[in-house]
């Protein structure tokens, strides 16, 4: 068996750059402040997917550098979400469920208010 290896020659000494590395989410830019996570209410008010595991949570880990209006009605939405989640199959499911709506009804109001309701 031969085995061959083969190696490149070059006259210059320059070191090629590594490549850049790729941009992840912590790259991401919050600007404005409370951008990231108007988009998210938006995005899952619209699909209709508030109830869905994650779905809350995500939106509120995004308000690390939103202002305090739209980080306040991002906890009120996370605090009905967990008070919905609790009461499933209880009598009052139907309506916790709906706080849940109407929360994010109002961050989205918020996002609005802020000038926020078109990102993301």
């Amino acid at each position: 068996m031969v085995v061959a290896l083969v190696t490149g020659c070059s006259d210059s000494a320059e070191t090629p750059a590594p490549p850049a590395p790729a941009p992840s989410a912590s790259a991401v830019v919050d600007d404005p402040p409370g951008a990231i996570a108007c988009g998210k209410i938006g995005a899952a008010a619209r699909a209709g997917t508030l109830m869905q595991p994650g779905v809350v949570a995500d939106v509120s880990r995004a308000t690390g550098t939103a202002d305090a209006p739209v980080a306040d009605a991002a906890s009120r939405l996370q605090q009905a979400y967990e008070r919905a989640s609790r009461a499933q199959g209880a009598e009052d499911e139907p309506d916790l469920v709906a706080a849940v709506s109407a929360a994010a009804a109002e961050m989205v109001s918020v996002c609005a208010d802020s000038g926020l309701e078109s990102a993301g």
